[in-house]
């Protein structure tokens, strides 16, 4: 969608405006009498039929293209490749990991001695093997995590039937390596729950009628003893059914300290924070947009999506846990970052609170450590202009991972030594690709109102920018969600080796840049976002990097609803687009599955203002013919439960009727990611490539 000249995008421009009165009259009737509602009956007759009759047209053009064949071989071989990090939980004395390969499609969970681990020759113990339960229980299980209680043996582990976000919870004792018998279970539903101690459990379900939340999420908090049945479990807290949902917590401090607490999301970006500790819940003193981190050392740690009490956005802060229902808690400001900085994990050691924080997209580790007077902050030592993320960490252990990683280097685990002051590598992964070739370049594109959106490229170092390299531009620009560069052997072997382009944009409604890059994109003034992408379109055109004809374009979920609108804005900038399990039918959205809970990104049909600027906006009811209208590759799954199949679907058919070409594949499994296992997920991106070479390399 970038790839035009500011004249041709501007003239664009000027047509979509022209046309906008004539284009409401048909959304609206279009709204009233949709004739592809039928399609939102996930599992019904008709729709299942018509979701076989598109896969059969689809996957022969994909499938049969000589070189899907080698695209599939190099995408098992990646996906099934031993050559990952095992990355995990830290939990008394262990590092836990969840890990699947070709011998364990579905996976297992397993653990290490730390001290194994931090050596770099970790010693594994499989606890549960979910290819040999799933085979002993004729279930298609999928692994979705585990909650354990620190200090014994008794976790609960979530179980999920073909990927959905449904799921159900099971007592499993890691001493026996076995489900407890007669140990808490609790059937399939959206469930929430935490630990108090060996014998109960706080837990948010479905508890029947009037108890989910209108996104499908539990609203009532309730305390189950070991013993009982699930029905006679005692009410600890509610909400309301207008809330996105009540979820309980358990808070860790350095001495082992644990502090049960609960959040509700009033919106899915402002919430109520309670301790659990006492006879009734009492509300913690913090502003609606905070997010508490942790304890530590007798503190409450917390981050500020908001300004308060003479904190910043953005910031880092905390007070004395004794303090969360006085009025005026003795809050105290431990890292603000700054305009072209962000926090993007914080996590506990016994000694010190961890934060990754990047600037200008570019990560580092800060240590914030108490020395009881005052806090004193350094930096650990890391190699610069990549990602850091955290790999494992207990606030009541000294050892700490983290992994660094950038689109040409390889993942590397490091231990955080010496009280987490000193990062050392224990192993790095091999080269899933020649990276020789290739170089990593950061630009800067100007959006409409002058905001600078960085993005990055990656592209074969002697290839002449005339404007014919084939590019694949990807985004997701919401919720806060930051991208950060990462090394793919997928990205690597299957598109720069054949020739590719690969970029990253940093548009705004991500995190990139902190809450007030996020903020800036909300509802009515989402457009901001879509001028940020199309702004890199150009850039990348202006600079020889691509043009029109080679710029493909890739986005799920969020990131699905931008090219489903960036193609209804701008099609003439593009030749191919990915569209991943995507929100496209933006007046119906809230209405579908977990929908309702997006309204705080979105905006809601249901109010007036909000409701105009999404009918201009939504993709779904803004299709229309056009000759430079590329063909998209449209996928989703049938047991997708967070975004609705239906979107997909209906976008398609619609397309459909006007005459307009298009791919579709739904994929029968698989959940919100579109891949059940492995093996699936190497499948869809054998055909995403195959595709995007069609599109842009022949």
């Amino acid at each position: 969608m970038h790839r035009s000249s500011i004249y041709l995008a501007a003239g664009f421009a000027a047509a979509v405006l022209g046309s906008c009165s004539t284009m409401n009259s048909v959304t609206s009737l279009f709204e009233r009498n949709d004739p592809f509602l039928w399609l939102e009956e996930v599992e019904g007759e008709r729709a299942l039929a018509w979701v076989r009759e598109q896969n059969a047209r689809t996957l022969p053009q994909l499938e049969n293209d000589p070189r899907f064949a080698q695209l599939h071989t190099d995408a098992l071989a990646i996906a099934n490749s031993r050559d990952r990090l095992a990355l995990g939980a830290v939990r008394d004395g262990f590092l836990y990991n969840f890990w699947q390969d070709e011998t364990h499609v579905r996976g297992v969970w397993r653990r290490s001695p730390l001290t194994a681990y931090a050596a770099g020759r970790p010693q594994w113990e499989t606890l549960l093997d979910i290819d040999a339960l799933a085979a002993a229980e004729s279930a298609n299980w999928v692994y979705k995590g585990v909650d354990c209680l620190e200090g014994t043996t008794r976790c609960m582990v979530s179980l999920s039937d073909g990927g959905k976000d449904a799921t159900t919870w099971r007592e499993f004792d890691t001493a026996t390596r076995q489900f407890v018998q007669g140990g808490f279970t609790l059937p399939e539903a959206k469930s929430g729950l935490t630990w108090i101690d060996v014998d109960t459990l706080i837990v948010g379900t479905d508890w029947g009628p009037g108890t989910l939340t209108e996104s499908g999420y539990p609203f009532v908090l309730k305390r189950w003893s070991r013993g009982t049945p699930l029905e006679s479990a005692i009410e600890v807290m509610r909400g309301e059914a207008t809330d996105v949902g009540v979820y309980a917590a358990e808070l860790e401090d350095t001495d082992g300290t644990r502090l049960a607490a609960a959040v509700r999301y009033r919106t899915y970006f402002e919430g109520e924070n309670y301790r659990l500790d006492g006879v009734t819940p009492q509300r913690i003193n913090l502003p609606a947009r905070a997010t508490i981190q942790g304890l530590h050392k007798g503190q409450l740690i917390f981050t500020l999506q908001e300004a308060w009490r003479g904190l910043p956005q953005g910031a880092l802060a905390a007070y004395p846990l004794d303090d969360t229902a006085a009025e005026a808690p003795r809050a105290h400001l431990l890292f603000a970052p700054g305009q072209r900085q962000s926090i993007e994990e914080v996590t506990f050691t016994r000694d010190a609170i961890l934060v990754a924080a990047t600037e200008n997209v570019r990560g580092r580790i800060l240590r914030l450590a108490y020395d009881g007077r005052a806090w004193i902050e350094s930096q650990i030592d890391l190699p610069a202009n990549g990602a850091v993320k955290f790999a494992g960490s207990s606030p009541t252990q000294s050892h700490a991972f983290a992994v660094f990683e950038d689109f040409l280097t390889p993942q590397t685990l490091y231990a955080l030594d010496e009280r987490a002051t000193r990062a050392r590598a224990i192993s790095s992964l091999p080269a899933q690709f020649d990276a020789s070739p290739y170089v990593s370049e950061q630009y800067e594109a100007v959006s409409r109102d002058g905001t600078r959106v960085p993005y990055f490229v990656v592209r074969p170092r002697e290839r002449p920018l005339d404007g014919q390299n084939p590019t694949l531009l990807y985004a997701y620009g919401g919720f806060q969600v930051s991208e950060t560069p990462i090394y793919s052997g997928y990205i690597g072997r299957m598109w720069l080796q054949n020739g590719g382009t690969y970029v990253l944009a940093n548009i705004r409604g991500g995190g990139e840049f902190g809450p007030a890059w996020h903020q800036a994109g909300l509802k009515t003034n989402r457009q901001v976002v879509f001028d940020d992408f199309y702004a890199v379109e150009q850039d990348l055109i202006a600079r020889g990097i691509t043009s029109p004809r080679r710029l493909g374009i890739m986005g799920g979920s969020n990131g699905g609803l931008l090219m489903g609108v960036m193609l209804n804005q701008h099609p003439e900038m593009v030749n191919a687009a990915v569209v991943q399990v995507p929100l496209l039918d933006m007046m119906r959205y809230d209405q579908l599955l977990a929908g309702a809970s997006w309204v705080d990104e979105y905006g809601s049909p249901a109010v007036p203002e909000e409701r105009r600027y999404l009918r201009t906006m939504s993709p779904y009811q803004n299709l229309r013919a056009r000759d430079d209208f590329p063909t998209p590759f449209v996928l989703t799954s049938t047991k997708d439960d967070r975004v609705h199949p239906g979107h997909a679907r209906k976008y398609v058919a619609r397309m459909q009727e006007l005459g307009m070409p298009v791919l579709y594949y739904e994929n029968t499994d698989g959940g919100h990611a579109a891949a059940a296992n492995l093996n699936e997920g190497a499948r869809r991106r054998a055909l995403e490539y195959t595709y995007l070479m069609q599109r842009l390399m022949d």
